[in-house]
Formats: C-alpha cells, sequence, structure tokens
C-alpha cells in the first residue's frame, strides 16, 4: 500500500541500510534496516542532503548530523493539511508520509456519509489523522500520552485553519481512556489504532504493544457505534508480521461483515521504483469498497 499523491515528500533513493528522502525544500539521510540492496542514485546526490541521521549507542540511539543550515522548522502540505515539520531526537520529522493512504481512505469513507460521523484516534502523535478525519467533517476525539505531541497536534489544526473543528485533545494512556469510555457508554463510528512497540503514559503507565494490544483492541470493539464505518490498525518496528495484525483486527470484529485487508504500508522510490515497507497494516470497513 504505497501514497501516490505527495508533492511536499519524496523518497529519491534508498539501499546499504539508508534512505535519502526529501521534506519540503530539504533532504535528509536517515537509517533503513529494510533497504537491504544498492542505492541507484550516485554518492554525489546523497552528499547534497542537509542533515543525516546515524545510530549512536552513546547518544541514546543516534542523533543528527547537519551538514548545512535549515529553518529550525517549517510547513509541509498534503490535500488541504498543512502542519509543521522538523527533525526529533527519535530520527522522525513529525510526519509519517506513508500514512497518506491511510488518510485519503478515511477522507472518502467519511465524506461518503449522510450522517454525523464519530471517530477516535488512538496513539494520535501530531494530529494528522484527525485532522484529516475533521477536513471530511468527522468529531474526532485525538488521545496521546506526550504533552509535546498533542502542542504540536493543536499546532497543527491552526495551520490548517481548522480551529473551529470538533476535535477533543486528550492527554492520556490509550488503554486508560478506552476503558473509561466504555464505562461511559461511548461510542464510535471509525477508530485509528497506529500503538508504538513501547512506551509509556503520562502517569507511567507501561505499554508493550505484543502485551497491551489484545486488551485493547477488545476494548476498542465496545466502543463500535450500532453501525461502524471503518477501524484502521498500524504498527512499526514489530516482530508481529503482517498477517498477525490482520488476524488480530479479525479477531476484534467478528461477526461484523464488511471488508478487510491488510499487508505492509510502502513508500515508492523515485530513483528506481522500489517499493520500500515502512510498517505493517490491517483496516476494515464496513462497505466492501476497500482498494489499496
Amino acid at each position: 500500500m504505497s501514497s501516490p499523491d505527495w508533492t511536499d515528500y519524496e523518497l529519491r533513493d534508498s539501499g546499504a541500510g539508508k534512505k535519502l528522502e526529501r521534506f519540503g525544500p530539504y533532504h535528509f539521510v536517515r537509517p533503513e534496516p529494510q533497504a537491504i540492496w544498492q542505492p541507484n542514485l550516485p554518492r554525489r546526490e546523497w552528499d547534497k542532503a542537509e542533515a543525516a541521521f546515524r545510530t549512536d549507542a552513546d547518544a541514546d540511539g543516534g542523533r543528527w548530523f547537519f551538514h548545512k543550515p535549515i529553518d529550525e522548522r517549517w510547513i509541509m502540505r498534503y490535500k488541504g493539511i498543512n502542519f509543521w515539520v522538523q527533525p526529533t531526537p527519535f530520527r522522525h520529522l513529525g510526519v509519517f508520509p506513508e500514512q497518506a493512504n491511510h488518510w485519503d481512505w478515511m477522507h472518502t469513507l467519511i465524506q461518503a456519509e449522510q450522517r454525523p460521523v464519530k471517530v477516535l484516534n488512538l496513539f494520535g502523535y501530531t494530529g494528522l489523522a484527525s485532522l484529516i478525519a475533521a477536513h471530511a467533517g468527522a468529531s474526532v476525539t485525538h488521545v496521546d500520552a506526550s504533552k509535546k505531541g498533542i502542542a504540536w497536534a493543536r499546532e497543527n489544526q491552526s495551520l490548517s485553519k481548522l480551529d473551529a473543528a470538533p476535535i477533543r485533545w486528550i492527554l492520556d494512556d490509550a488503554l486508560k481512556f478506552v476503558r473509561r469510555e466504555v464505562r461511559r457508554g461511548a461510542q464510535y463510528d471509525g477508530i485509528v489504532v497506529d500503538p508504538p512497540p513501547f512506551g509509556r503514559g503520562p502517569k507511567g503507565e507501561i505499554w508493550r504493544l505484543e502485551e497491551s494490544l489484545p486488551e485493547l483492541l477488545g476494548e476498542c470493539r465496545k466502543l463500535l457505534s450500532p453501525s461502524p464505518l471503518f477501524v484502521v490498525l498500524t504498527a512499526y518496528a514489530i516482530k508481529i508480521s503482517a498477517l498477525g495484525i490482520y488476524y488480530a483486527l479479525d479477531d476484534m470484529l467478528q461477526g461484523y461483515g464488511g471488508e478487510m485487508v491488510g499487508g505492509e504500508m510502502v513508500t515508492v522510490e523515485q530513483s528506481g521504483g522500489r517499493y520500500l515497507s515502512t510498517a505493517v497494516f490491517a483496516r476494515w470497513s464496513a462497505s466492501k469498497t476497500d482498494g489499496v
């Protein structure tokens, strides 16, 4: 599954355990264990990158090396959504471009409904999925355990001129929040689950995907409205296969009918057309209209 409609992002090349990407006006080199082939572009093209992230055991996993001056942060755009981008200590820049296929899919499903749609976005990070859903007309509850992440997401909301959109920003542990919502009798038409392999909640709650995900999905099932629209699950940097994620979501949605698809999320390299896998996913929709 790829994201073909980017203009502000480009995977220019990949190979030798790295990838060369363009985020807006700047180029970056980041580690990529999946790229076990050789690069297509000559070394001089890679050397033009403004920055590179290098793994370093003495620097808590790695750090950025800047070869040319760049803005502290800058604005990128995707189909009417504007958002801030900047290098972070975790090698990310505040956007996962391969997620755009999910965004387009959700946007289409929400816009096609002739009724109010409520969406729950768990582990919402910088809020792009939340903003896409709100842009399509949904009421959104965005949950994340990071104060900085929610602040970043709210800045993106203002950049996208969606200040009046019905978005609830919730700083909380995802599983604790979902349990409370179940007790309250809350219901959602769409649920987005994009968990990290490991994390901590605002009060030190421990999240381990392999241990915590089955309970979270079981609780999320209790939140589905009588006429649910979609559920999407994405996982990065884990040992679980795409089939494992697929069957976990399929188990959650037993009896609902509809359509389930799953596989790998990829970006398409511009230099040679190779598919670079970045995550695994599964997603379900009530109508059998999915195409990936």
